[in-house]
């Protein structure tokens, strides 16, 4: 899938964040993933998430990191915010010629599936449920189960204006599970027996945490939760994280009554707790394993990179991990 040949240069990976944008670009030289470039900015805090002024901070940001560094090219891939990405899972029929477009990741405005799909949805949605201005994805996953994930038009809009404002070029826009999905095929599930095992995925960030169930490359289930490294202060909060996490497990249960997941993957940096993240381990019952994506490629200068693998970066706020913009720079 990653078609990898000697000096082979990825596209450009955008995580734009509510709270911090990350861009990411990878390599290979032959002899394996490396880091071409990096680079980080915090939204201040006198910007409103969503607002004129985050999307202006947004494009000086990428404009300003993919300028001045070592970024080779133009084109970007890039993923909707997961506060910005309604996600859900459905029962639908199998039909073919839909299933195999579903496989290609085109975001469908309107066709028959798509049409019966909104319906299903509709009231779930957080934002007004016209069918004219929801963007639909689709993806089969097993047993006639398929993820669904929707967002606003203007999102879609907003975000194409914001990379065209900086000067880039929109190669696709993606979703964040598909590019956890990435980093665990590339990274953490090269062996032989990874290929049919059911993982469990967590990337936790500043203020929420993303999950996605996979097996391999295939995605069965994803779930964005508003719990982050913030929130977590005590242990009544690690404790409220740990029943979302079962719900989710219970939830794919349900869906897939005679799957098991057999490992839980911590997508983080060294930044994260690694006590927490046992704990959280025991309670759901799952072997876990820590899954730093900046220990996979090899990175000769991180610091002139852009790349930092200390718990804060320079303004002093907490920097998880780099998954999603690795991911994105991998599809």
């Amino acid at each position: 899938m990653f078609g990898l040949t000697k000096n082979h240069t990825y596209s450009i990976g955008a995580d734009v964040g509510d709270d911090n944008l990350k861009v990411v670009q990878l390599g290979n030289n032959g002899n394996g993933i490396s880091l071409v470039d990096g680079g980080l900015e915090s939204r201040p805090d006198y910007v409103i998430p969503g607002s004129i002024d985050w999307q202006g901070w947004a494009i000086e940001a990428l404009r300003r990191l993919t300028t001045n560094g070592n970024f080779r090219g133009k084109d970007v891939i890039a993923a909707i915010p997961a506060s910005d990405l309604f996600i859900d899972h459905i029962r639908m029929p199998r039909i073919n010629d839909e299933l195999q477009n579903a496989k290609k990741g085109v975001w469908g405005p309107s066709d028959k599936l798509t049409d019966t799909i909104f319906s299903k949805i509709r009231q779930k949605l957080p934002f007004e449920p016209v069918k004219e201005n929801t963007m639909i994805k689709y993806i089969p996953t097993e047993d006639d189960n398929a993820l669904v994930m929707a967002t606003e038009r203007k999102i879609i809009d907003r975000h194409l204006a914001i990379y065209e404002n900086a000067g880039l070029r929109i190669k696709t826009i993606g979703v964040w599970p598909a590019a956890l999905t990435n980093i665990y095929v590339k990274f953490f599930g090269r062996r032989k027996t990874d290929i049919d095992a059911i993982v469990m995925l967590t990337c936790m960030e500043t203020n929420y945490t993303n999950v996605v169930i996979c097996k391999h490359k295939n995605l069965l289930f994803a779930r964005s939760i508003s719990i982050g490294i913030n929130q977590i202060d005590d242990e009544k909060m690690l404790t409220r994280l740990v029943m979302e996490l079962s719900a989710c497990k219970k939830q794919f249960g349900s869906m897939l009554r005679n799957a098991q997941i057999e490992r839980l993957v911590f997508l983080s940096s060294q930044a994260i707790d690694r006590e927490m993240c046992a704990t959280i381990a025991k309670h759901l019952e799952i072997p876990a394993q820590m899954g730093d994506c900046l220990a996979a490629v090899d990175i000769t200068d991180p610091r002139r990179l852009g790349i930092d693998r200390r718990t804060t970066d320079h303004n002093g706020k907490q920097q998880i991990n780099w998954a999603t913009a690795f991911g994105l720079s991998l599809s």
